[in-house]
């Protein structure tokens, strides 16, 4: 009974999975024969016709594989584009931003990241490092989470009211906004950002650090990403603090106007 046991698991092991078969079906495709026959597609990925053709069908329903009706044959479908969209945008503005990030650091003398948003925190992506002793730096993959954070202010001033005040009242943020006045006063500050087109942490979250932050914008002028600009509080004047905030914003205007954006995209 064991050794029987034991084959029928060694079966299971070798045998592909539905999402393999799946994944196997899409990989016959190729630049050079974007359209293939179910005949083809199943000699290739070693399948019987019938099982090549019902993976097909799903496919199809899923937007990921196009029958042509007149030959039959397929093509991968657009809603490939549409599962690898987020992941493609991220490391474009990466690429893009990176020029930019060291444009910064050089300008400003302080440390530049790019950050993204998570659904309720943004994370660092990228960073360029002050060349200066005193510096403000923080590892790839930091998370920003409070609600007095520049890059979290340049995220939420995009979002409807009624998401904000979700993320406040469900605890997935950081904040000391407990009552309407002071809630209010926050959507306020982010309709002041939206029109700003900058956001500033002069030492809320940490008094050592001022963080000044501006979003980043794809050619259907959406917030794919934001700068931010980290640097000790004590060099930071006020005044300097302006000027500071009018660099990043021009620095991410520039990287939005690579992505495509337009300037009524853009605004600030």
């Amino acid at each position: 009974m064991t050794d029987n046991g034991d084959h029928e698991q060694q079966d299971t092991k070798n045998t592909p999975s539905v999402l393999h078969n799946g994944i196997r079906v899409l990989r016959a495709f190729s630049v050079d024969e974007p359209a293939l026959g179910v005949t083809e597609i199943a000699r290739r990925v070693e399948l019987h016709k019938s099982t090549a053709s019902r993976i097909l069908g799903q496919l199809e329903q899923m937007d990921l594989v196009v029958r042509d009706p007149e030959s039959g044959r397929f093509r991968l479908g657009l809603g490939l584009i549409g599962l690898a969209g987020p992941l493609l945008a991220n490391l474009d503005v990466r690429r893009i931003s990176y020029p930019a990030l060291e444009r910064l650091t050089e300008r400003t003398g302080e440390t530049s990241a790019l950050v993204v948003w998570s659904g309720h925190e943004s994370v660092s992506v990228e960073q360029v490092p002050s060349p200066k002793q005193v510096k403000h730096t923080t590892p790839i993959g930091t998370r920003y989470s409070t609600s007095a954070s520049a890059s979290v202010q340049v995220f939420l001033s995009e979002l409807p009211e009624g998401r904000t005040r979700e993320l406040l009242e469900h605890g997935l943020l950081r904040h000391s906004h407990h009552d309407e006045p002071t809630i209010r006063a926050y959507l306020d500050r982010l309709a002041d950002v939206r029109t700003d087109g900058v956001a500033i942490n002069a030492g809320e979250t940490n008094v050592e650090e001022v963080g000044i932050s501006s979003p980043v914008r794809d050619h259907r002028g959406q917030v794919v990403a934001a700068l931010l600009l980290s640097a000790p509080s004590f060099r930071v004047s006020y005044e300097l603090r302006t000027q500071l905030a009018e660099t990043v914003r021009v620095t991410a205007t520039e990287v939005s106007e690579r992505l495509g954006a337009g300037k009524s995209d853009i605004g600030g």
